[in-house]
C-alpha cells in the first residue's frame, strides 16, 4: 500500500455535489458571481478557487475571491472592459470594480513539459521558478497548487465542489499537507515554507510530518526571495489575528532568523527579555485585531527590532566612547539599514518606527513644558503604547509609564495642527480686515508715465 509520500498526485478529484456542501452564492461576493457568470456564459470553465472554497467549507468568511478558468488572460481582458493584466512570473488578469479586485488566474501547465523558450518557463540553478507561463488543464493547475486543502474548485456550472489531491480529507481531518515532493516544492518557492506556517497558524490546521521535515534545512532559502516580497508575506503573518502562535511556529521551524536576522542574534533561543517582549506586542496585536481596533505595521516593526537597537547603543558607547544620543541614532540607522535588505520595510513605516524609538528617550523627560509639548507629537499614543509594553517587562519603567498615563488624564489636548486651529479662530472672530459701504476707500494712485524721449532732429 502506498504511503500519502509515494502517492502520485493529482488523486483522483472528488466531486460533492451541491446538496453535499454547504456553500451557498449568498456567501460569494457579488463581483466575484459576476466574473463567474460572464466567463460560463462565453463558454470557458469558470471556478472558485483556493482560500475562498476552503474557508468556506470551513465556515469562515473568505478575505478574498480568486478564479480560475482556461480563459488565457488576453481573452479574459477582451471579455472585461474593467481588466488589467499584472505579473512577469506568471501573468494574472485584475477584473477591477472600483477597490474590489477580482484575480483570475488561467489553468497553470507543467513548466517541465514545454519548450525551454526563456519567456515562457525558467528556473533558477536552486530550482526557484522565474518564469511560469504555462497553461494547462484543471487536473495539472491542482497539481501546481501548493497545499491540498487549497486544491479546491467551486464550478459555477452545476454548483458543485470539486477537490483533488485528498484536499477535502485533509480539510475534514484538519492537516496542512503539500502536493508533490516538499522539498521540490520548497526550491520552487521558498515562500512557501512561511505559508505552511500562516495557514497552521490561522486555521488551527496540523503540518503533516512530511511537509515539517525539510524547512530546517531549507529555512536559509528565504534569502533569495526580494526583500519587498517578503515585506508583504510578513504583514500576512502578524497581522491577520493570531501573530503569536504564527511567530512560535516561525521560531519552532527556523524560520524567523531569515526574516529578522538582527533579532535573531540578540534574542537567542527566543527565552530573554526581548523574545518576551515581542511575544507581548503580538499579544496585544492580536487583542487590537480581535476587538477591531486599528494596528500598524510600524508599531510591530519596532518592537521586533527593538532588541537589536538597544544592544547596538550599547555597544557603540563602550566601544565607541559615544554619548547615549549619538550611539542611540547609529544604531538605529544600522538595525534598520541591515532589515531592509532581508525584509524590505518602506520608508512610510520606517519613519514612524523612528519616531517610536525616539520618543522612549524623549518620554524621561518630564521637566518645564517638554510634556506638554510631547502630547502635541503626532506619533506621541504610538509612543506612548510602546512605553508601557516595555514597563511590563521592566519595573524600572513602571514609574514612568504610571506618571504619563496620569498626565493624560489631567491634561487633555486637542491635537490638531496649528493651521487647523488658526484656521478655526479666524471663522469664530472674522476676517481681520472688512470694508463696510459707508467707510471711505482711498483713492488708487495713478502710475506715473515716463517723460517722453525727445527725437533726435
Amino acid at each position: 500500500m502506498l504511503t500519502r509520500q509515494q502517492e502520485a498526485l493529482p488523486l483522483q478529484p472528488v466531486v460533492l455535489t451541491r446538496d453535499q456542501h454547504g456553500i451557498s452564492r449568498r456567501q460569494i461576493s457579488e463581483n466575484a458571481l459576476k466574473v463567474l457568470y460572464r466567463l460560463n456564459k462565453a463558454g470557458f470553465d469558470a471556478y472558485l478557487v483556493g482560500g475562498g472554497v476552503r474557508d468556506l467549507l470551513l465556515g469562515r468568511l473568505p478575505k478574498d475571491f480568486d478564479i480560475a478558468t482556461n480563459a488565457t488572460p488576453d481573452q479574459v481582458k477582451q471579455l472585461f472592459s474593467n481588466c488589467r493584466l499584472v505579473g512577469r512570473r506568471f501573468r494574472l488578469a485584475h477584473v477591477l470594480f472600483g477597490r474590489d479586485v477580482i484575480e483570475v488566474a488561467t489553468f497553470r501547465g507543467h513548466h517541465h513539459q514545454v519548450n525551454t523558450n526563456k519567456n515562457v518557463s525558467s528556473q533558477s540553478s536552486e530550482g526557484m521558478l522565474l518564469r511560469d507561463n504555462v497553461y494547462g488543464t484543471i487536473e495539472e493547475d491542482a497539481e501546481r497548487r501548493d497545499f491540498t486543502v487549497n486544491a479546491l474548485y467551486y464550478n459555477i456550472a452545476d454548483f458543485s465542489v470539486v477537490g483533488f489531491a485528498n484536499g477535502i480529507k485533509d480539510l475534514e481531518a484538519r492537516r496542512l499537507d503539500l502536493i508533490g515532493d516538499p522539498a521540490t516544492r520548497y526550491r520552487e518557492d521558498p515562500v512557501r515554507m512561511i505559508r505552511a506556517v500562516r495557514f497552521s497558524a490561522k486555521l488551527g490546521l496540523t503540518i503533516s510530518p512530511r511537509t515539517e521535515a525539510p524547512i530546517h534545512d531549507l529555512a536559509p532559502l528565504l534569502s533569495d526571495i526580494p526583500p519587498a516580497r517578503l515585506f508583504e508575506e510578513t504583514l500576512k503573518l502578524f497581522l491577520a489575528g493570531h501573530g503569536l502562535e504564527t511567530y512560535r511556529q516561525l521560531q519552532q521551524y527556523g524560520l524567523f532568523a531569515p526574516l529578522f536576522p538582527e533579532a535573531a542574534e540578540v534574542m537567542g533561543t527566543g527565552k530573554n527579555r526581548y523574545g518576551r517582549f515581542i511575544e507581548l506586542a503580538l499579544t496585544n496585536t492580536d487583542e487590537r485585531i480581535a476587538q477591531d481596533m486599528r494596528v500598524t505595521p510600524a508599531f510591530l516593526y519596532a518592537a521586533l527590532l527593538w532588541g537589536p537597537v538597544e544592544t547596538r547603543t550599547q555597544a557603540f558607547m563602550n566601544e565607541g566612547g559615544l554619548n547615549h544620543y549619538d550611539a542611540f541614532m547609529l544604531a538605529t540607522d544600522d538595525v534598520l539599514g541591515r532589515q531592509v535588505k532581508t525584509v524590505a520595510i518602506p520608508r512610510r513605516f520606517s519613519s514612524v518606527v523612528r519616531d517610536i524609538w525616539q520618543l522612549q528617550d524623549r518620554l524621561t523627560k518630564r521637566s518645564g513644558k517638554r510634556p506638554h509639548r510631547l502630547l502635541e507629537h503626532p506619533k506621541f499614543r504610538a509612543g506612548y503604547d510602546f512605553l508601557l509594553l516595555r514597563a511590563e517587562l521592566d519595573p524600572r519603567l513602571k514609574e514612568l509609564a504610571e506618571w504619563w498615563t496620569e498626565f493624560q488624564v489631567a491634561n487633555p489636548v486637542e491635537r490638531q495642527p496649528q493651521h487647523r486651529q488658526s484656521q478655526t479662530r479666524g471663522a469664530q472672530e472674522g476676517p481681520a480686515h472688512t470694508t463696510n459701504e459707508s467707510e471711505s476707500r482711498k483713492p488708487r494712485k495713478r502710475p506715473r508715465r515716463r517723460p517722453r524721449r525727445k527725437k533726435d532732429a
